[in-house]
């Protein structure tokens, strides 16, 4: 499974630039988006199409609070958290959080053991439509926000590559490990999802390369999902500054106009090689 990935999305990748949502035409789809009384709100889904998992991720950004909780569009409680003790004086403002990320195949299981929730599971799981996000200061006043979260997932990037400092792919027809684009078009007919990834507009490309070693060390960014010829190129001094035989890895992720994601992940790169690399894998 990816191991910083979104950890780090809202936080780190303050990349996307408003220039850059402009281009593509996305206006604030990407950008950050007053949701009521909260400074930003989301919900989303992201796919891993190729370790084959799948994750419900949320933002709440809310300003010196002491408790949040979120409800699903049916009233349903689903995520409440407290401050307490230094944290209650410090106060609460940005809350990030990612679900577990099941398998959505039977045979990507490591361990007999291991639960599954393939990808009908998984929309099952969850109703689309609006969901509330509550926050309650010190003093008792209420901030209120509300998002919606869709089933409009985008394919995953295909024919992602890594060549002379230039990561390269291509759009997608499917979600890699947990549905063919012959499935999901049966899924689209009987109304599980309400339209075929091929067809989601990708509003930006993410993409990060990452070394593969107990640096992590890692160069991010986001271009617009219309970008005519799909490749960027890692900064020369970037690479240049990784020890010799330093594996690496990259992701790309389609990122769709209510933030879905649906990532694809290439490793075995050697940077710098002398005598080979040895993957931290």
């Amino acid at each position: 499974m990816r191991t910083t990935y979104f950890t780090n999305r809202f936080l780190k990748l303050a990349a996307v630039t408003l220039a850059a949502a402009a281009a593509a035409g996305t206006g604030d789809a990407l950008a950050k988006v007053p949701c009521g009384d909260f400074g930003e709100c989301k919900v989303l889904v992201e796919v891993n199409a190729s370790d084959g998992d799948i994750g419900f991720h949320f933002l709440g950004d809310g300003e010196d609070l002491l408790s949040a909780r979120i409800k699903d569009p049916n009233n349903e409680l689903i995520f409440f958290e407290k401050a307490a003790g230094p944290l209650a004086d410090q106060k609460l403002t940005e809350t990030f959080v990612e679900s577990a990320e099941p398998v959505c195949r039977a045979e990507l299981a490591e361990d007999p053991e291991e639960v599954v929730v393939n990808l009908v599971q998984f929309l099952t799981r969850w109703t689309p439509g609006p969901y509330r996000f509550i926050g309650k200061d010190e003093e008792g006043e209420s901030a209120r926000g509300r998002t919606r979260l869709t089933f409009k997932l985008p394919a995953a990037p295909r024919d992602v590559a890594f060549e002379n400092g230039i990561v390269s792919w291509e759009a997608g027809n499917d979600l890699g490990e947990c549905a063919t684009s012959n499935r999901l078009a049966k899924l689209v007919a009987d109304g599980v999802l309400p339209k075929h990834p091929k067809d989601v507009r990708v509003m930006a490309w993410e993409i990060a390369f990452e070394a593969d070693d107990e640096s992590g060390l890692r160069h991010e960014l986001r271009v617009p999902g219309n970008i005519a010829v799909k490749e960027v190129a890692v900064p020369q001094e970037f690479l240049d500054a990784l020890p010799p035989d330093t594996p690496a890895k990259i992701e790309v992720g389609a990122i769709g106009s209510t933030d879905n994601a649906t990532f694809t992940e290439v490793g075995d790169i050697c940077v710098n090689e002398v005598n080979g690399c040895a993957s931290e894998d």
